[in-house]
C-alpha cells in the first residue's frame, strides 16, 4: 500500500528520544539501552506503532523495540507517542539485516500483517521464510517465541509449514481472532480496518525450545 510522505520526517525521527540512530552499536548489549535487565520483545514491521506503543504502556516490565524501514511510517509512529514510555525504542532497519543488530538477546518476535509477497519467486522475502527464520535463530536469547497475525490466508498456511519445518511447536492458533473477543488482544491499524470489514484475522503463537 502506497504511504503518503510525511513532512519533516527526518527531523521528527532524528529529534525523537525513542529513536536509535546507530543500532549496531548496541548489538549484544541492548539491555544497556534500557538500563535494566528486563526481557526484550521486538516487532518487525511496526508500522504506525499502535500495537507496540500500547504493549509498552501495558507491560512496563518488558522492553519493546519497534523495527520499521520506511521513514514516513516511522515518523508517524514516533509522533503517536503521547506520554513518557521508558521501555520503548524504535529502529530504522530492514529486517534482512536483523542479525547485525541483535545477538541472542530477544525473547519474543511479533510479526503483524507482514507483506505476504504473494509471487512464488519472492517467497524468500516473506518474514516467515526459512531464510528469515534462520536469521531469528541468531537473535533469540533462550527459547524461540514468535507471535504472528495476518489477514492473508496463503501467507498464514505458508508460515505454518515453514515454522514446522524449523522445529517450532504451535502453542495457540486461531483462524478468526475477532470471534474470540479477547480483551487482551491489541489491534494494529491494519487489524482495526480488516476487522471492521469482517475479514478473518489469523493468529499463531509458536515456540521452539533451545537444545
Amino acid at each position: 500500500m502506497r504511504q503518503r510522505n510525511v513532512k519533516n520526517k527526518e527531523e521528527i525521527i532524528k529529534n525523537s528520544k525513542y529513536f536509535i540512530e546507530n543500532p549496531r552499536e548496541y548489538k549484544g548489549v541492548w539491555q544497556q539501552a534500557f538500563n535494566n535487565s528486563n526481557p526484550i520483545h521486538i516487532e518487525i514491521g511496526s508500522g504506525k506503532g499502535k500495537f507496540i506503543i500500547e504493549n509498552a504502556k501495558r507491560n512496563p516490565h518488558i522492553n519493546y523495540i519497534g523495527i520499521e524501514k520506511q521513514d514516513s511510517i516511522l515518523a508517524l509512529a514516533l509522533k503517536k507517542i503521547d506520554q513518557n514510555i521508558s521501555n520503548l525504542l524504535f529502529l530504522r532497519l530492514d529486517a534482512s539485516n536483523i542479525e547485525d543488530v541483535f545477538d541472542r538477546e530477544i525473547t519474543t518476535i511479533y510479526l503483524n500483517f507482514s507483506d505476504p509477497w504473494p509471487k512464488k519467486r519472492h517467497a524468500k522475502r516473506r518474514l516467515t521464510s526459512e531464510m528469515f527464520l534462520d536469521k531469528y535463530e541468531k537473535i533469540f536469547k533462550n527459547d524461540n517465541h514468535i507471535v504472528m497475525k495476518t489477514d492473508n490466508k496463503d501467507l498464514f498456511c505458508y508460515s505454518i509449514k515453514t515454522l514446522n519445518n524449523k522445529g517450532y511447536y504451535i502453542e495457540n492458533i486461531t483462524f478468526d481472532l475477532a470471534s474470540l473477543k479477547d480483551e487482551d488482544n491489541i489491534l494494529t491499524e491494519y487489524e482495526e480496518k480488516f476487522t471492521k470489514l469482517n475479514n478473518p484475522i489469523y493468529k499463531i503463537e509458536v515456540i521452539k525450545k533451545k537444545k
